[in-house]
C-alpha cells in the first residue's frame, strides 16, 4: 500500500512539474512575442506611418487613423515603453475627429438660434459641450505624451530645452505646445467640464523659445502671443503688441508653406472679439491660396489650418445668414460687396 501511495505522489508531483513548466512556457514564449511585435510596430509608427500621416492633405481620414491605431498601439505598453512621440501625435489627430463633431454641433446650433428653434438649439449646445469636454481630454493627453516624450519637465524651475534631434521632433514637440493650448481653449468651451489646468499656458510660453521661430512660420511666436493675451502679466515688459506678433506671425506661416500661425490668429481674434481681425486672417488665408507653396513635408498641418479658418468662417456666415461659407465666398464675411448692392447667389453658389 505504501509502496502505491509513493506511486501516485510521484505521478501527481511530475504531473504538476508538467502543468507549471507549461505554464511558463506559454509565459516566456508569448511575452517575448508581444515585445518584438510592440517595438517593431512602435518603431515602424515613428519611422514610417508617422512621415507619411503628415504628408497628408486629408485631415479627416488622417484623424481616423489616430483613433483606430492608438488604442493598438499603446496596448503594447502592457509589455514595452509606451512610444510617446508618436503616441502623442497619434492623441493629437484623434482629439482633431473630437473636434470636428464638436463643429457640427456648434454649427447645428447657430442654424437652430437662426431660425429660433430653441430645443434644437439647447440640444445642439450641449452636445458641443461634451465633445469639446472630450476634444479637451485628449488634446491634454497630447500635451503630456509630448513633454514625456523627450523628458522635458515644463514646470521645472531651472528651464532647460530639450534635446530635439531633427525636424520630426521638433514639430511633434512644437505640436505639443500648440494642442496643451487648444486643449484650455475646448475645456473653456465645454464650461470646464474636462479639469484641464490653466498652468499650462505660461508653461507652453517659456517652452515655445526652444524652437526656432521662423523655421517653423511663426507658430512658437504665435503661441506665445496667445498666451500674453490670455495672461497679460507674462509678456516681458519691451515687447511688441501681441496682435502684432500674431499678424507678423501669420505672414511668415505664408512665407514657410505652414499656415497654423494664421489658425491661432483666427482663434484668438474670436475669444477676445476682435471681428476686424477675424474677417482680416480669413482674408488673408484665402488669398494666400493663389501664392503659398505649402510644405510638403508637413502639409497636414497647413490643412487643419484650413479647417480651423474655414470653420471660424461658417460659424460667421451661419450665425448671420443662417447657412455655411458658400464655396465661391471663402474669403469674404457676406455676400455683398463694399459700394453695391447685395449679390443674388445662384444655384451655383450653394453647391
Amino acid at each position: 500500500m505504501n509502496s502505491s501511495l509513493v506511486k501516485s505522489f510521484g505521478h501527481l508531483r511530475n504531473g504538476c512539474l508538467a502543468l507549471l513548466a507549461l505554464m511558463l512556457l506559454v509565459g516566456c514564449s508569448a511575452n517575448p512575442i508581444y515585445s518584438t511585435t510592440g517595438m517593431v510596430l512602435s518603431s515602424y509608427s515613428e519611422g514610417e506611418a508617422t512621415p507619411y500621416v503628415m504628408q497628408m492633405s486629408d485631415p479627416e481620414m488622417a484623424c481616423a487613423l489616430g483613433e483606430g491605431i492608438d488604442p493598438l498601439l499603446y496596448s503594447f505598453s502592457r509589455v514595452t515603453e509606451a512610444p510617446d512621440s508618436t503616441g502623442s501625435l497619434l492623441m493629437l489627430l484623434a482629439a482633431n475627429c473630437s473636434e470636428y463633431k464638436a463643429w457640427e454641433a456648434e454649427l447645428d446650433y447657430l442654424r437652430a438660434d437662426y431660425s429660433g428653434d430653441v430645443p434644437a438649439a439647447k440640444d445642439a449646445r450641449e452636445k458641443a459641450k461634451r465633445l469639446n469636454a472630450e476634444t479637451a481630454k485628449r488634446r491634454y493627453i497630447a500635451y503630456q505624451r509630448a513633454m514625456a516624450a523627450y523628458d522635458f519637465d515644463p514646470a521645472a524651475e531651472e528651464f532647460e530645452c530639450p534635446f530635439l534631434f531633427d525636424d520630426q521632433e521638433e514639430i511633434t514637440f512644437l505640436l505639443g505646445l500648440l494642442t496643451g493650448m487648444q486643449a484650455i481653449v475646448n475645456d473653456a468651451n465645454s464650461g470646464a467640464m474636462a479639469g484641464v489646468p490653466r498652468n499650462i499656458a505660461p508653461r507652453a510660453e517659456r517652452a515655445a523659445e526652444c524652437v526656432d521661430n521662423e523655421k517653423w512660420g511663426g507658430l512658437p511666436n504665435a503661441i506665445r502671443g496667445l498666451v500674453w493675451l490670455l495672461l497679460p502679466d507674462t509678456q516681458p515688459s519691451l515687447s511688441p503688441d501681441p496682435w502684432r506678433i500674431l499678424e507678423d506671425s501669420s505672414r511668415l506661416g505664408v512665407a514657410k508653406g505652414m499656415r497654423a500661425s494664421m489658425a491661432i490668429e483666427a482663434v484668438a481674434a474670436e475669444t477676445f472679439g476682435r471681428p476686424e481681425v477675424l474677417a482680416d486672417v480669413i482674408a488673408r488665408f484665402a488669398e494666400a491660396d493663389n501664392t503659398i507653396v505649402v510644405w510638403d513635408e508637413f502639409r497636414l498641418v497647413d490643412e487643419v489650418a484650413r479647417d480651423v479658418i474655414q470653420f471660424s468662417s461658417d460659424k460667421h456666415w451661419t450665425a448671420n445668414y443662417g447657412y455655411r461659407t458658400p464655396r465661391t465666398y471663402f474669403g469674404r464675411m457676406s455676400p455683398e460687396r463694399v459700394g453695391e448692392e447685395p449679390e443674388t447667389m445662384d444655384l451655383d453658389d450653394l453647391l
